[in-house]
């Protein structure tokens, strides 16, 4: 991984631990939440962006890691699968920039748009993503 997205990856877990205190988490599972953060785009060093999250989410399968459903199904819209951990890692995901800025869902947006294209796939998939966890917050 670039050191943007090392940047981002530290980010992501650092935010899901203050979500996690503001929900009340305990020690040990604000421990859980930034190592889930700091690796849930670990899939980027084994693949493509479009499935860096399934690529990620089996690596960790096969490692034996606890929280791998949760790597495997963040930014995924049409997923079944529900967790508080993926809750808050989708949250912490969408609020952070590619370098590790914490920008909001309106910026990060955008910041996916002109990476990808406002017409993308993965721009639209990022405004229905927003759109649900708004309704979490």
């Amino acid at each position: 991984m670039d050191e943007n997205r090392l940047r981002h990856s530290l980010a992501v877990g650092r935010k899901m631990v203050k979500i996690g205190k503001m929900q009340g988490f305990d020690d040990d599972e604000l421990q859980e939440l930034f190592i889930l953060g700091y690796n849930h785009d670990i899939g980027y060093e084994f693949g493509e962006n479009i499935n860096h999250a399934k690529i990620g989410g089996e690596v960790l399968k096969n490692s034996g890691y606890k929280y791998w459903r949760e790597v495997y199904y963040h930014g995924d819209i049409n997923s079944s699968y529900e967790s508080s951990f993926l809750d808050i890692l989708n949250l912490a995901d969408m609020q952070i920039d590619k370098d590790g800025r914490e920008v909001g869902f309106g910026k990060r947006l955008e910041d996916i748009g002109k990476r990808y294209g406002f017409k993308s796939d993965v721009y639209v998939s990022a405004s229905i993503l927003i759109e649900k966890l708004k309704e979490l917050k």
